[in-house]
């Protein structure tokens, strides 16, 4: 195996939080070059695919990488995982209903889902205007953060900056990654 320095991939540091953030870094980035081995080698990620295709296949890759770092201790890699779980079983059944039945069977059950999904609104409570600018940025915190929509506000604080941490180290990592592997 490669060894990549600039992916903290030793764990010699003094700082226990900072090592953990090394620990972390060390083990989405075994993970996501991993993810993305496998890719190769199963061939999803071929020149016959779409941009767009392979563009979901690495940043779905590059999510569970992370959540799988983290660990199941936090409730947003736990959402996180099992979105991309239900995403891939989604797309399973889809392809198999692609090969069972004609393209335009699947065009109106998904037109039917949609107009499901917009029946569906939340009940505002009655509040002053302070309040409701309040409520309404913490339900763009919960729609932003995976699982959020379930947390009371405290653990979302608290899971929102863990979230973004993460994602900071996802965005180094990936960089590193990029630097190491573009010719000099």
């Amino acid at each position: 195996m490669k060894s990549y320095p600039n992916l903290g991939l030793s764990a010699s540091n003094d700082n226990n939080s900072r090592l953990s953030t090394s620990t972390t870094k060390a083990k989405f980035a075994l993970r996501f070059i991993r993810s993305l081995k496998e890719m190769k080698k199963r061939g999803h990620v071929s020149n016959n695919s779409s941009a767009d295709e392979r563009s979901q296949r690495i940043k779905a890759a590059a999510y569970s990488s992370m959540a799988h770092a983290v660990g199941p201790r936090r409730a947003w890699a736990r959402a996180l995982l099992f979105k991309l779980q239900r995403s891939a079983k989604r797309h399973r059944v889809l392809t198999n209903m692609t090969r069972k039945r004609n393209r335009s069977c699947l065009v109106l059950r998904q037109k039917k889902n949609k107009k499901k999904k917009k029946g569906i609104k939340k009940k505002k409570s009655v509040t002053n205007g302070n309040d409701d600018v309040l409520l309404n940025q913490t339900d763009k915190l919960r729609g932003l953060v995976p699982g959020g929509k379930s947390m009371d506000i405290c653990s979302l604080f608290e899971e929102t900056a863990h979230y973004i941490k993460c994602l900071a180290t996802q965005v180094k990592v990936m960089q590193d990654i990029a630097d190491q592997l573009s010719p000099k």
